[in-house]
C-alpha cells in the first residue's frame, strides 16, 4: 500500500467521523434545539469533506459539498431560518453526501441526475442558480518576482462585496502539511472565493540547493484579503490542516471566537505597535515566535488517539487468545504435580492469570466502539421507509455511546433495517388512522442499547397497531405451517413471524411481502452468537430485543462431559441445573421423555445420543440436565453425565479449516491442549427431542 492509498484511506475514515457531526446537527435543526454553533459545526463538516475530496480530485463530491455549504452558509448568516422543509432537504443533503462519499471510496461512478436535482432545491432556498465549486484539478500558476513568488490567482478571485477591510497574515506550513497529501494552491483557492487576494511566498528562509534535508518545509506566504468575512471565516478554510501550520495575523481585529484550536494565532500586543503590512522580510518577534520551541502544553494537546488497521488489531486478539490457552494449559499442568500451598510458583501463576486475564479485556476494548454511528445510518431507513410507505415517523434513539465489538456492529445493519422496515410497513398505521384512534399523526420507533450482565441488548419498539395475532395464526394454518386444531400462547403465535417464508403482508411492496425479513433477522442474530425474541401489545406497539455477546471472542461457558467427550454449553440460554435423581421424569410417547418442573413439561435431549457419541440409553438418575431457553421461550433439558465447570473460553470457528456441523457452534481449546466443541443449544431445542433422530455427526 503507498503514501497516497494510506492518506485515501485516512480521508475516508475522518469522513465517517464528520458525516456523523453532520448527522447529529441536523438531527438538533429538527428538534429546534440547534443553536449558532450547531449550525457551524455542521457548516465545517462538510467544508472538511469538500477540503479532502478536494485533494484527492473527487470532483463529483466537491461539487455537490460546495453546493451544500453555500446553504449552510445562508443559514449561519441568519438568511435562511430553520423550517421542517428545510430539515427534510439537508437530511436529503446530508444521505447523497454519504452516497457520494462510499461511491468515491468504491471508486465508483456516481449518478449526477440525483445529485443536479437536489443542488438546484438547495440553490432554490437562496434564490439563487446553483454554483459550482473549481475543479480539484485546475493548476494554480506562480508568477516569479525579483526575491520572491508571487501568486496571481484572476480567475478565481472572489468577491469583495465592496468592503475595504483587510485582513493581514502569514501562513507558515510544516512539512507535515506536505506529507499529508495537502496543497496550499488549494487553500489559496477557497480563500479567494472569499474576497480579493493577494499572496506573496516569502524564500529567503530557503537553503541553497542540496545543502538541507529535501523533506523540510521552508516557504511561507504572506498573504492579504480584502472581505467582509471575519477572521473566524479565514480560519475555517485552513481547518483541514488544523495543526499542520501556523496563522499569524498582523492586522489588528480581535478574534470572534477562541474555537481554532490548534492552529496558532499571534496575538497582536506582541506585535510591533508600528506593524501594519507584512514585509517582505519577517519582523524580529515572528521570526523568534517561528523559531522558539514549543512549550510542553503545546505538544500535549496534539491528539492522542491512533488509526490502526483492523487486521492487526485481529491477530493481536488472537494472540492474546493463544496466551488464555496457553495459562490455563500450565494451570493445568502445575495441578497435576505436588506444589506447595503459598508457595513462589503458585503466586506467580495467579499474577500471570491475573495479567493475562486484565490484557484480554483490555484487548476486547480496543475492538470497541459506540454503536452511536450505526444508529445514525438507521435513521435514513425510517426516512426512506416513510416515503414508500406515505407513513410519518421519527427515530429515537436512546444509549448511542453503548459501545460493541466492531465486528458485531459491522453485522447489524441488515438485521436492524428489516426490523425498521417491518415496523414501518406492518406496525405503524397511516396518519389518518393514527389520528382516528387518538394517537400522534407522526409515530415513534424507538431504538435503544445497553449492556445487560456483560451483553450488549438492543431494542427497537413502535407505538403501532402491534401483532393481529389472529390473521398471524390463521396465515400460519394456510400454509400448512402449523396445524388447524393447535393451540398455541401469544408469545407463540408471535415467533411464528421468524418462520421461513413467512409474510402477513397483503401485496408485494418495496419493503415486504415477499416472504424475506425476520427470519433472516433470527438467522443473523443467531450466527452472532445472539437471541432475538418479539413481544407485542394490541393498539399499543411492538418490540423486538436482540441479545448479542460483548464479544465474538470469547465466550462464557459450561464445561460438561458427554460419553467420555468434553463439551462447552454456552450459559447464554442455560436457566438451572438439575440432577437426575432428585428430577421428575416422565414417558411420552414411544419413547421420549420428559421433565416435570413447576407445572410445565420439558422435552429431554441426551446430548451424547443426539451428537452420536453413544446409542445406549442411560440411566438418567445418573446425568445432570441443563436446562436452557431458547429465542422463542422454548425450554429445553439437555441431559450430559456431569458438569466440570464454569470459565470463559476462546472461541476458535470451525467454518474456515474443517467445515460447518451441526448442533455444533464453535470450537475451543482446554487447559491440558485437548479441543472442546461448544454446543449450539438453539439448534438442539429446534431439532426436537425423540431419541430416534438421527446423529448430527458420528
Amino acid at each position: 500500500m503507498n503514501a497516497n492509498t494510506d492518506l485515501r484511506e485516512i480521508f475516508f475514515n475522518e469522513c465517517e467521523e464528520l458525516l456523523e457531526v453532520l448527522s447529529d446537527g441536523i438531527a438538533q435543526m429538527e428538534t429546534g434545539e440547534a443553536s449558532l454553533d450547531t449550525v457551524n459545526a455542521v457548516f465545517r463538516a462538510v467544508h472538511s469533506i469538500k477540503g479532502g475530496a478536494g485533494a484527492f480530485g473527487l470532483d463529483a463530491l466537491v461539487e455537490f459539498a460546495h453546493g451544500f455549504e453555500n446553504t449552510l452558509d445562508d443559514m449561519r448568516a441568519g438568511k435562511l431560518e430553520t423550517n421542517p422543509k428545510i430539515v427534510e432537504l439537508l437530511y436529503m443533503a446530508s444521505d447523497r453526501l454519504a452516497d457520494l462519499v462510499e461511491s468515491a471510496r468504491d471508486r465508483q461512478e456516481a449518478d449526477p441526475s440525483e445529485s443536479k436535482s437536489l443542488l438546484e432545491q438547495l440553490a432554490a432556498l437562496s434564490g439563487t442558480p446553483p454554483t459550482t465549486a473549481a475543479p480539484a484539478e485546475a493548476e494554480v500558476e506562480f508568477a516569479p518576482m525579483s526575491m520572491d513568488f508571487s501568486l496571481d490567482l484572476p480567475e478565481i478571485g472572489g468577491d469583495d462585496s465592496g468592503s475595504d477591510a483587510p485582513h493581514e497574515f502569514r501562513f507558515t506550513p510544516t512539512k507535515e502539511l506536505y506529507s499529508s497529501g495537502n496543497d496550499p494552491a488549494l487553500l489559496f483557492r477557497a480563500l479567494a472565493e472569499l474576497g480579493e487576494l493577494e499572496v506573496v511566498a516569502g524564500i529567503e528562509d530557503v537553503p541553497p540547493f542540496l545543502e538541507q534535508p529535501w523533506d523540510q518545509a521552508y516557504l511561507f506566504w504572506d498573504i492579504k484579503l480584502t472581505s467582509d468575512k471575519t477572521r473566524d471565516d479565514i480560519l475555517e478554510v485552513f481547518e483541514f490542516v488544523d495543526g499542520l501550520c501556523k496563522i499569524e495575523f498582523n492586522d489588528p481585529v480581535p478574534m470572534a471566537a477562541a474555537s481554532v484550536d490548534p492552529i496558532e494565532s499571534l496575538d497582536p500586543a506582541t506585535e510591533p505597535a508600528a506593524v501594519q503590512t507584512v514585509p517582505d522580510t519577517p519582523p524580529p518577534a515572528a521570526k523568534a515566535e517561528a523559531t522558539k520551541p514549543k512549550k510542553p502544553t503545546e505538544a500535549a494537546s496534539a491528539n492522542t488517539t491512533i488509526r490502526v488497521d483492523l487486521d492487526r488489531v485481529d491477530r493481536l486478539i488472537n494472540l492474546v487468545g493463544e496466551l488464555v490457552i496457553s495459562e490455563a494449559m500450565l494451570t493445568q499442568s502445575i495441578s497435576e504435580v505436588t506444589v506447595p500451598s503459598g508457595s513462589k510458583v503458585e503466586t506467580a501463576l495467579a499474577t500471570l492469570k491475573q495479567l493475562s486475564s486484565e490484557i484480554q479485556e483490555r484487548v476486547m476494548a480496543i475492538r470497541a466502539q459506540p454503536i452511536k454511528f450505526l444508529f445514525q445510518r438507521m435513521s435514513r431507513i425510517v426516512r426512506e421507509s416513510g416515503q414508500a410507505t406515505g407513513k410519518q415517523a421519527r427515530l429515537i434513539t436512546e444509549g448511542e455511546m453503548t459501545e460493541v465489538d466492531k465486528t458485531v456492529i459491522e453485522r447489524l445493519a441488515d438485521p436492524l433495517t428489516h426490523m425498521i422496515r417491518n415496523a414501518m410497513d406492518h406496525g405503524l398505521e397511516k396518519p389518518e388512522k393514527r389520528l382516528e384512534l387518538g394517537k400522534p399523526e407522526k409515530g415513534d420507533i424507538v431504538l435503544s442499547a445497553a449492556h445487560r450482565s456483560g451483553r450488549v441488548v438492543i431494542e427497537l419498539k413502535d407505538d403501532g397497531a402491534g401483532i393481529n395475532r389472529p390473521k398471524v395464526k390463521s396465515l400460519a394454518i394456510s400454509k400448512g405451517l402449523i396445524p388447524a386444531d393447535v393451540e398455541m400462547s401469544d408469545t407463540e403465535i408471535d415467533n411464528l413471524l421468524f418462520l421461513p417464508g413467512f409474510s402477513t403482508a397483503d401485496a408485494v411492496s418495496n419493503l415486504s411481502g415477499r416472504g424475506v425479513g425476520m427470519d433472516v433477522v433470527r438467522s443473523e442474530i443467531q450466527s452472532l452468537g445472539g437471541r432475538v425474541t418479539i413481544s407485542s401489545t394490541p393498539g399499543q406497539g411492538t418490540a423486538v430485543t436482540i441479545s448479542l455477546p460483548l464479544t465474538l471472542a470469547v465466550l462464557e461457558g459450561m464445561v460438561v462431559q458427554v460419553a467420555g467427550e468434553t463439551l462447552v454449553v454456552p450459559t447464554t440460554a442455560l436457566r438451572e441445573t438439575i440432577r437426575g435423581r432428585s428430577a421428575t421424569v416422565h414417558q411420552m410417547g414411544s419413547g421420549d421423555k420428559v421433565l416435570a418442573m413447576r407445572g410445565e413439561l420439558v422435552p429431554i435431549v441426551d446430548l451424547g445420543a443426539r451428537l452420536g457419541f453413544r446409542n445406549t440409553p442411560q440411566d438418567l438418575d445418573k446425568l445432570v440436565f441443563l436446562l436452557v431457553e431458547s429465542d422463542a421461550d422454548k425450554r429445553t433439558a439437555i441431559a450430559v453425565d456431569r458438569v466440570v465447570d464454569q470459565r470463559e473460553v476462546v472461541i476458535k470457528g470451525l467454518e474456515a479449516n474443517y467445515g460447518r456441523i451441526d448442533g455444533v457452534a464453535a470450537a475451543t481449546i482446554l487447559g491440558d491442549g485437548r479441543i472442546a466443541l461448544i454446543v449450539d443449544t438453539d439448534q438442539l431445542a429446534a431439532t426436537g427431542p425423540s431419541r430416534n433422530a438421527a446423529p448430527m455427526f458420528t
